[in-house]
């Protein structure tokens, strides 16, 4: 089985085994709450996986405590609504929706909020 190397971003690691794309939420100290770093970071590596036909489907995982918290309301707190809507804030979970390879959220621990929707936009929980 061929195995790539870890690749460590600032909030998701990655790491392909065989044909398959695994990808980790990796902000363990506050239960890999979802702020928008997190966000970018993921729908890149997934749109890369996506556009790589050696790779079959994509494993997201956070850890044995909590797959995702939800949204990180220490960046939300900042935000108004207007603001909000004028950045297209949620635009990045659109995007890996439309992800064409199939998505598996391994799901351990919390999936609470967006980390619960985040989930259900995969193909297979």
């Amino acid at each position: 089985m061929e195995q790539y190397g870890i690749v460590k971003m600032k909030h998701i690691q990655t790491e392909t085994i065989g044909r398959v794309r695994l990808i980790q939420l990796n902000r363990p100290k506050v239960l890999n709450a979802l702020n928008e770093c997190l966000a970018g970071e993921l729908l890149n590596a997934a749109q890369e996986a996506d556009a790589d036909p050696s790779i079959g489907a994509i494993l997201l995982y956070g850890n044995e405590k909590a797959f995702a918290a939800g949204a990180d309301i220490t960046e939300l707190v900042s935000l108004d609504p207007i603001s909000m809507h004028n950045s297209n804030y949620f635009s990045n979970w659109d995007e890996f929706s439309a992800i064409r390879t199939p998505k598996i959220a391994a799901v351990s621990g919390f999936a609470l909020g967006g980390g619960c929707e985040l989930a259900l936009i995969c193909d297979v929980i």
